[in-house]
């Protein structure tokens, strides 16, 4: 009986200790919050309003803090000054990869192997930024005019008003035309001419954004791991159909496959990866490259219609970057050549877009902490993290709404980021000092998005023809923003909670 007792009391014990009931915070280490319940903490709180859960525990232990979040120990920064200590941490203290492989394995089944971010990072530089982009930048283009413009000239009543929900247009044109870019085109001779081509493009990438959506709406759960058994066999079923849809052997039937999926394909096929493991990571690419893109447009144009004066000094500054180029939109004229150049002339817009960023763009920065290490704030003082634990920043609540850095932090100004002269504006200011980083929709330093300036251009080019293009409004201009989906916080762009009716018709 004793040893069985003893037995008992062992496991209890141990029981006890991974759920946390015994983690004490040690000198020098931050202020520990572990919550009322064992294991889980303060998961339920986190995950139903992260912003507010963040700004309760600030007020409540000051700049840095830990906290207990199912089953693991988080500590947050949420001073900006102090971020650069969590940015440029060398990757044997302070790793994203880590975490990162765990996730994208719960989310799209793909198991990572060692050293494969050198391929994506090499190929995201040749073919995302500078001059590689401009290839992808046309190809998307023409992409979304197929997907905006094809019926242009195809019956009379071409100016009547369509209708239809703002998020689920924007949405729905951005992503086909990302897709396509991305990862190629039905080739017009396997279809005996281009446009029926174009409109297996058209029916194709539709069929997929719908099934894209299904899986979208299940995203944040699946992420946290708390799908219920229906919506788990969901998810399963949506996986093997992406799998499907985007593996190797039917994308190499396409044209125009963008160099950036195929030169991350012939890497990983040259590591001998197993084909279905590549046919895993090429949806990985497709949620990644286009899952906040078309949210981002919805919030921009959204924004853009609520605030007529922006919407004014956009609009005028598209036309004359359009007039600059000596083209122009007429009834059966050519269709507009939106180049690379053109929306490098475009520092209102850019404005705009980075206004729209600060206010719905909400990841959360995470790195697994490899070893016993001391983190520096700004302040000079010294804290204590342990192996095993992790740390975070996020930015929207640390600095994207900081009234001191962003003065109405909750109000659209499309001119935030532009100064006087209409130069891009860097300086921003808190407590009488310089704030390095003002703005992080996209991270920073090694977990940095790559594809930033794609994702950019895209949001750019859609907003720059829906203008040049079309006339629109909000069915009810008094209309109000809907609140954001507050369970996609730590995810990206946020998701309106409902949509909002517009319509829109051709400008000529």
């Amino acid at each position: 009986h004793e040893s069985l007792c003893g037995l008992f009391l062992f496991f209890l014990l141990g029981r006890l200790y991974l759920l946390g009931v015994f983690r004490q915070r040690r000198p020098g280490e931050p202020p520990l919050d572990k919550g009322l319940i064992p294991w889980l903490g303060h998961v339920l709180e986190f995950r139903r309003n992260t912003l507010k859960f963040l700004e309760r525990m600030k007020k409540k232990h000051g700049d840095i803090f830990t906290v207990q979040l199912g089953g693991f120990y988080i500590t947050f920064v949420q001073d900006p000054f102090s971020f650069g200590g969590f940015i440029k941490e060398s990757r044997d203290k302070l790793d994203f990869q880590k975490f990162a492989v765990h996730l994208v394995h719960r989310v799209f089944g793909y198991k990572a192997v060692e050293g494969e971010h050198i391929v994506l990072h090499n190929s995201s530089n040749k073919h995302l930024k500078g001059e590689g982009l401009q290839e992808l930048t046309q190809s998307f283009m023409s992409n979304l005019q197929n997907m905006m413009l094809h019926n242009i000239g195809s019956a009379a009543e071409d100016r009547t008003w369509k209708e239809d929900g703002l998020f689920r247009y924007s949405y729905n044109v951005v992503f086909r035309a990302g897709y396509l870019a991305l990862f190629g085109n039905v080739p017009p001779k396997s279809e005996q001419s281009e446009e029926k081509a174009k409109e297996k493009d058209r029916a194709e990438s539709e069929a997929l954004f719908q099934e894209f959506r299904k899986y979208d709406q299940l995203f944040p759960r699946l992420a946290y791991g708390v799908l219920p058994p229906m919506e788990k066999l969901a998810a399963e079923r949506l996986k093997a159909y992406f799998w499907d849809v985007l593996s190797i052997l039917k994308i190499k039937t396409k044209d125009n496959i963008s160099g950036w999926v195929w030169d991350i394909q012939q890497g990983k096929e040259e590591t001998g990866m197993d084909m279905s493991m590549i046919n895993r990571y090429m949806f990985v690419l497709l949620w990644a490259s286009q899952g906040n893109t078309g949210p981002s447009s919805f919030w921009l144009l959204l924004f853009l219609m609520k605030h007529p004066e922006a919407m004014k000094a956009v609009k005028e500054e598209v036309d004359k970057v359009l007039k600059e180029s000596g083209q122009g939109v007429r009834p059966g004229g050519p269709m507009v050549n939106l180049t690379r150049e053109m929306l490098l002339k475009t520092p209102i817009l850019d404005s705009a877009v980075e206004e729209t960023l600060r206010l719905t763009a909400a990841p959360l920065l995470t790195r697994a902490v490899i070893k016993d290490m001391t983190f520096k704030m700004a302040d000079g003082q010294e804290y204590l993290l342990r192996k095993g634990d992790r740390i975070a920043i996020f930015p929207f609540s640390s600095v994207h709404h900081d009234p001191e850095i962003h003065p109405e932090p909750h109000s659209f100004k499309y001119d935030r980021f532009l100064n006087p002269d209409g130069t891009k504006k860097t300086d921003f200011y808190k407590a009488g000092k310089k704030v390095k980083y003002y703005t992080m929709p996209w991270g920073s330093g090694v977990s940095m998005c790559p594809g930033r300036f794609f994702a950019t251009n895209e949001l750019k080019q859609f907003v720059f023809l829906m203008l040049v293009y079309f006339e629109f409004e909000l069915k009810n201009p008094d209309a109000k923003i809907p609140e954001i989906d507050l369970s996609r916080y730590g995810f990206g762009t946020m998701q309106p909670v409902r949509d909002v009716q517009f319509r829109y018709r051709l400008r000529y």
